[in-house]
């Protein structure tokens, strides 16, 4: 009987172990699993967090384009702005440059015991008030007096061989020209000599 009981107390305690196996292998399962759950969840959140950080990433983007978009436009539209001013500056002030022709040819026309004539005053006050304004705009005549032919402002309207002028030099004025800031605003028509 003691044999019996012996083989009782070894196959309790083969059971006991294989059960204790069992539960540490089941544990060690379970420990596994929470891991990989564990590796899973963070993967998943990784994932997010990346694909927020790629939103952001592709929206700072959109943002800073449309940032420089709009500068852009805000700077071409403003050179526009002033280009058109420019134009239609010039354009007045080309009307008004015959205005300034003809009182120049009345005062020329006036007599020296005419020139304290009231009447004469007004229009000469009426010229030079004219002229100071334009050249407070930016207008200012171009200077043909003992200067060489340049056909970037000067209209050559007659030539002429003289030997007492030297080569492309102008001889005489027709019309006066006029530059406003850096561009010409009409062209000095000029005789030419040789």
């Amino acid at each position: 009987m003691e044999e019996k009981e012996m083989d009782k107390d070894i196959d309790k305690n083969i059971d006991s172990e294989a059960t204790e196996e069992a539960v540490s292998e089941a544990d060690d399962v379970k420990e596994e699993q929470n891991v990989e759950e564990e590796q899973n969840a963070e993967e998943q959140t990784d994932r997010k967090e990346d694909k927020k950080d790629a939103q952001i990433a592709e929206l700072t983007d959109r943002y800073k384009r449309l940032l420089a978009e709009f500068d852009n436009y805000r700077k071409r539209t403003e050179k526009e702005k002033s280009a058109m001013y420019e134009v239609g500056v010039k354009d007045t002030l080309e009307k008004i440059l015959p205005i300034v022709d003809n009182f120049e040819r009345g005062l020329a026309t006036v007599s020296e015991e005419n020139k304290e004539d009231a009447f004469v005053v007004g229009i000469d006050k009426t010229y030079r008030q004219l002229t100071t304004t334009l050249e407070n705009m930016g207008v200012v005549a171009i200077d043909t007096f003992e200067k060489e032919f340049d056909p970037n402002i000067h209209n050559a309207v007659m030539h002429v061989d003289d030997e007492n002028y030297g080569e492309n030099a102008i001889v005489e004025e027709f019309q006066k020209g006029y530059m406003y800031k850096e561009s010409v605003l009409r062209h000095s028509m000029v005789k030419v000599a040789n």
